[in-house]
C-alpha cells in the first residue's frame, strides 16, 4: 500500500518521504546546540498517525475528516519511557501547540498530555513497515550543573519543539511549491564583518583620545578586540554619545566568525530604536542580510519583498532585530508559529539594547531564560546600555560577566553633557513660567493628559506637543518639523510623554524632567546638549516634582525610588548612583520580579506550557485601539476593513494611524459619542467618529468628561 502524507494535484509525497525530510532537517537544526539524535527522532515519529486507514482515506479522498494524527508519535514515546517521554510533549502538540502536563484523571478528550495518553486512536501500526525509532544517545544536560534543572529542561523541550516544527514546515513548503519556496539565508557572517571594517576602516586610525570621535573609536577598537573572547556573558555600558551601536555590531559580528556562530540578534525595548538601528545596519551590511521583526514593519507588500516575510518566520537572517515582546513572549510560547524560530536563537550572539528595559514584572523568569541560552544553547548575551542595571546577583550559574567597554568611569567623565539641578516642588505655572525663559528646552511629564494641559495653556510659536496621543505617521511628521528648528537655533519648546526619551535623536539647550526611574531622567538628560557642543556646567536637566499626587501605571515604585535617592543626596548620573538605584528598585520588588510565577509551572516534570505562555504577557496595561482616518491613505485603509474584511498587511499598515488608549478614555470617549467599533470581527478596534476630537498640534484630544465633550 502506498502511504501519503500530502498531496498537490498529481504530485504525491510519501510518508516516509516527509517524515525522513523533516528528521534530516530537525537534526541539523538541532545539532546547533548538541543534540542533532533528539531532533532527528522527532522528526521520524511525528507523523506515523499517518499511516492510518482513516487517514489515507481523508488524504485520498480530499476529505475534510479530522483524523488525530499526532497523538500516534506520542504515545509511541509513551511507550518507550525514560528520556523519550519528553518528546512526546513536542509530537503531541507540533500542530495545536506544546501542551499542559495535566493529571492522571484526565479523559481522553483534554487537551492535556496525560489525556492524549488515554486517547483513543486510529490504528497506525503499518507505521512499522517503513519506519524504525531511532535511538537517542545523549541526554539533554547534566543535572547536577544545573541550578534548576526542571526549568532547564522546559527550555530543552522547547527548543527540540521549534526543531521539529520548523523542519515539518519547511519540508512540507518545500514539496507544496515544488522546491520555489524564494527563502533567502542572506551572506555569511564573516562577509558582514569585513563589510563593517571597511565602513570603519578609516575611523579606526584616530587614536587621539582627547577627542569625541577618538574616544568613540577606542571603544570600537576594543569591542573587535573582545570579540575573540569565548561565549559568555558580556555588558556594554557606554555613556550617550559613545556610540554604542556601532561598537555593539563590532563585538557581535567579531564573536560570530571567532566562535563559529550563526547570527546577531538584538533585542530592543521601543520600535522608533528598532528602526532606527535596523536602518544603519542595513546601510552598512545590506538590505538582504537584516530583518526587522516586529508589528510595525511590513514584508507582505511586494513580491521583492517574499523572503524577508518568509524569513520572520523563522528568522532565517544572519542579522535581526526584535522588541522585547517579541523575543521573550516567544521563548515563554506554546503555539508553532511562535516557536518556530526559537532553534534559530540558539548559537546567537544577542544584544540586549537598552538593557535597562528588561521586563520587570518577569525579570527572574527572563534571566534564567538569558542564562540557558549561554549555558545549553551555545549562545553569548550581551546587555547594551548607559544605565547598566544591577542583574549580576540574579544570574546563577558561575558565568562571569565581562565589560566590554574599555576604562568605564572616565569614559563617563568624558561624556559628561549636562549638569543635574534638583528644582524640587512645582506647580504648573511655575513649571510654565520657567519654560517660557527657555530659547530651545525639552519638558518630560508622566501623563499624556498632563503632557495636553501644559501644552494647552503655553501654546504658541515655536511651541509643540509630542505624546502617544499622536498616531506614530503624525509623531514621525512633527518629530521633523522640531529637529530642524533645533538645527536651525531657532525657538523650541517641545512639551512630551517619555516617549522621546531613547532612540530619538534630539538636542536641546535644556531638559526639564518630572521625577521618574532613573533611568528614564537620565535617559532624558542624553536630548540636552547631545553633540557636546556646550560646557555641561552650561547645560542643565532639571528634576522636578508637581505638588499633587497622580497615578502613573507601572512606574510608582521607580518614581519612590529615585525620590528616597535625591533626598539621601545621591548623585544619579554617576555609576554607583545608576547601581544603586537598581538594587533599591530590585529589593523592593522581591517576588514580584516573577509576577506570575513562571516557574511553579514547571516542577517535578509536569510542565504546563499553555498555561506558561497564557500567563506570560509583558504588555498587560488593558489599552485599546483607536483608529484615526485623517489622511487619505488612512481613509482607504479603513474602507478596506470596513467592507473587505482585514488582513495582517492592512492590519499593520493602519498601526501607522492607530493611538492605544486605556479602557477608561475608551469608555468616556465612547459616552460623548467620539468612537463607534469598526468592525464586529476585530475586537477592541475603535474609530474616531469626531475628527474635531484630534488636532494636528495635539493629537487625540483626552480632555473628556463622561457623556460630554469639553473644550479645554
Amino acid at each position: 500500500m502506498e502511504y501519503l502524507a500530502h498531496i498537490d494535484g498529481e504530485r504525491k509525497q510519501s510518508i516516509k518521504s516527509h517524515l525522513y525530510g523533516t528528521a534530516k532537517l530537525a537534526g541539523d537544526f538541532a545539532e546547533r546546540f548538541g543534540k542533532a539524535d533528539w531532533g532527528y527522532c522527532c522528526g521520524m515519529l511525528h507523523d506515523i498517525g499517518k499511516y492510518s486507514h482513516a487517514f489515507q482515506e481523508k488524504i485520498k479522498n480530499n476529505s475534510d475528516k479530522k483524523v488525530d494524527h499526532s497523538t500516534a508519535g506520542a504515545k509511541e514515546c509513551f511507550e518507550k519511557g525514560r528520556m523519550y517521554g519528553f518528546m512526546s510533549y513536542c509530537i503531541a502538540g507540533h500542530h495545536s501547540g506544546l501542551p499542559d502536563h495535566g493529571s492522571s484523571s484526565d479523559a481522553g478528550n483534554a487537551p492535556t498530555l496525560e489525556g492524549r495518553k488515554r486517547k483513543q486512536i486510529e490504528d497506525y501500526s503499518a507505521f512499522k513497515s517503513e519506519i524504525k525509532i531511532p535511538e537517542i544517545n545523549t541526554t539533554p544536560f547534566d543535572p547536577l550543573k544545573e541550578p534548576d534543572p526542571d526549568f532547564s529542561l522546559s527550555v530543552f523541550i522547547r527548543m527540540l519543539y521549534s526543531c521539529l516544527v520548523d523542519a515539518d514546515f519547511l519540508d512540507t513548503e518545500n514539496f507544496m511549491k515544488n522546491g520555489e519556496t524564494l527563502r533567502e539565508a542572506g551572506e555569511d557572517i564573516s562577509v558582514l564583518l569585513e563589510r563593517l571594517k571597511g565602513y570603519v576602516a578609516d575611523w579606526l586610525l584616530n587614536e587621539d583620545t582627547d577627542t569625541v570621535n577618538g574616544r568613540r573609536t577606542e571603544i570600537l577598537r576594543h569591542c573587535f578586540e573582545s570579540g575573540r573572547r569565548e561565549r559568555g556573558i558580556f555588558q556594554l555600558t557606554v555613556p550617550t554619545g559613545g556610540g554604542k551601536t556601532i561598537a555593539s555590531l563590532a563585538f557581535a559580528l567579531q564573536h560570530a566568525v571567532e566562535n563559529h556562530m550563526d547570527r546577531v540578534i538584538y533585542v530592543i525595548p521601543y520600535t522608533s530604536i528598532i528602526e532606527q538601528n535596523a536602518e544603519v545596519f542595513r546601510r552598512i551590511l545590506g538590505d538582504q542580510n537584516v530583518l526587522e521583526n516586529h508589528y510595525n514593519v511590513d514584508y507582505e507588500s511586494s513580491e521583492e519583498l517574499k523572503p524577508m516575510q518568509l524569513a520572520s518566520e523563522n528568522w532565517d537572517k544572519p542579522v535581526v532585530v526584535t522588541t522585547n515582546v517579541q523575543f521573550f513572549e516567544s521563548l515563554f510560547a506554546n503555539k508553532s508559529s511562535r516557536c518556530r524560530k526559537l532553534h534559530n536563537i540558539s548559537n546567537s550572539v544577542i544584544i540586549f539594547d537598552e538593557a535597562q528595559m528588561l521586563p520587570t514584572d518577569y525579570l527572574k523568569p527572563c534571566i534564567a531564560m538569558m542564562e540557558e541560552l549561554v549555558g545549553n544553547f551555545r549562545s553569548s548575551i550581551v546587555l547594551c546600555t548607559a544605565t547598566q542595571p544591577a542583574l549580576t546577583s540574579f544570574f546563577q550559574r558561575k558565568i562571569p560577566v565581562t565589560e566590554l567597554c574599555p576604562r568605564v568611569e572616565e569614559q563617563f567623565r568624558f561624556f559628561e553633557r549636562v549638569t543635574f539641578k534638583n528644582v524640587g516642588i512645582v506647580s504648573e505655572d511655575g513649571l510654565i513660567e520657567k519654560l517660557k525663559q527657555e530659547d530651545q528646552a525639552l519638558c518630560i511629564v508622566n501623563t499624556k493628559k498632563r503632557a495636553q494641559r501644559i501644552y494647552q495653556k503655553m501654546k504658541g510659536e515655536g511651541v509643540f506637543h509630542l505624546s502617544t496621543t499622536m498616531y506614530p505617521k503624525h509623531r514621525r511628521r512633527i518629530l521633523e518639523k522640531i529637529r530642524k528648528l533645533v538645527k536651525n537655533g531657532e525657538r523650541c519648546i517641545l512639551i512630551s510623554t517619555s516617549l522621546v526619551e531613547a532612540g530619538v535623536d534630539l538636542d536641546f539647550r535644556a531638559v526639564y524632567r518630572q521625577l521618574a526611574g532613573v533611568d528614564s531622567m537620565i535617559q532624558a538628560a542624553g536630548r540636552c546638549n547631545r553633540e557636546g557642543k556646550r560646557d555641561a556646567k552650561d547645560s542643565f536637566a532639571y528634576i522636578f516634582q508637581f505638588e499633587e499626587k497622580e497615578y502613573v501605571p507601572g512606574q510608582q515604585l521607580q518614581i519612590d525610588v529615585s525620590k528616597m535617592l535625591l533626598s539621601g543626596g545621591v548623585d544619579i548620573s554617576s555609576l554607583r548612583g545608576i547601581e544603586k538605584y537598581f538594587e533599591a528598585l530590585y529589593h523592593f520588588r522581591g517576588e514580584s520580579l516573577d509576577k506570575k510565577k513562571i516557574f511553579e509551572e514547571f516542577k517535578k516534570q509536569r510542565y504546563n506550557f499553555a498555561k506558561a505562555a497564557r500567563e506570560f504577557k509583558l504588555i498587560e496595561e488593558n489599552t485599546l485601539t483607536v483608529f484615526v482616518s485623517r489622511e487619505e491613505e488612512a481613509e482607504e485603509l479603513l474602507q478596506q476593513i470596513k467592507y473587505q474584511g482585514y488582513t495582517k498587511s492592512s492590519m499593520r499598515k493602519a498601526g501607522q494611524y492607530c493611538v492605544q488608549l486605556y479602557e477608561g478614555d475608551i469608555e468616556k470617549l465612547q459616552g460623548a459619542g467620539m468612537l463607534r467599533p469598526i468592525s464586529e470581527d476585530i475586537e477592541d478596534f475603535f474609530e474616531l467618529v469626531d475628527k474635531e476630537q484630534y488636532t494636528e498640534e495635539m493629537g487625540l484630544n483626552l480632555g473628556i468628561e463622561s457623556g460630554m465633550a469639553v473644550l479645554m
